[in-house]
């Protein structure tokens, strides 16, 4: 095989002299796979964290918005879309674990009057630090 150097000279190769070995192939994919290795647990970790922050959040939120509804009008809401359509949330969010906005369980008020007192996760899952996502 005949190349073209940049000065116009030619230069001859045997084919055995271009390309990559299957040894060279194969040491680049053990690179490939020992950085694969290291990164996914972490970005999956990090998936994690993110999912549980924004639940915290989200709960934080709508359990604010519970309180300024008591506070305004003097009793709890008797379903949570009351609190949207009233504009004390914009909506309801999705519950980051169960990826569902039905999802959210409502508890009532301890004196049995009904109503929305507070709100919990729908999920039966553990957090990382093992407590249940239903019981924050």
């Amino acid at each position: 095989m005949v190349f073209h150097t940049v000065n116009g000279n030619q230069k001859y190769f045997k084919s055995s002299q271009y390309g990559f070995t299957l040894i060279e192939l194969m040491i680049v994919m053990a690179i490939i796979a020992l950085l694969l290795s290291i990164a996914l647990p972490r970005y999956f970790d990090g998936l994690d964290r993110s999912k549980e922050a924004v639940l915290l959040e989200d709960l934080a939120v709508m359990r604010d918005a519970i309180s300024h509804y008591y506070g305004d009008k003097g009793v709890y809401p008797s379903n949570f879309e009351i609190l949207v359509g009233e504009r004390y949330l914009r909506f309801i969010p999705i519950d980051p674990i169960t990826e569902s906005s039905e999802s959210w369980e409502v508890v009532s008020p301890p004196d049995g009057t009904g109503g929305v007192f507070d709100i919990h996760s729908g999920s039966l899952e553990s957090a990382r630090n093992g407590t249940l996502y239903s019981s924050w």
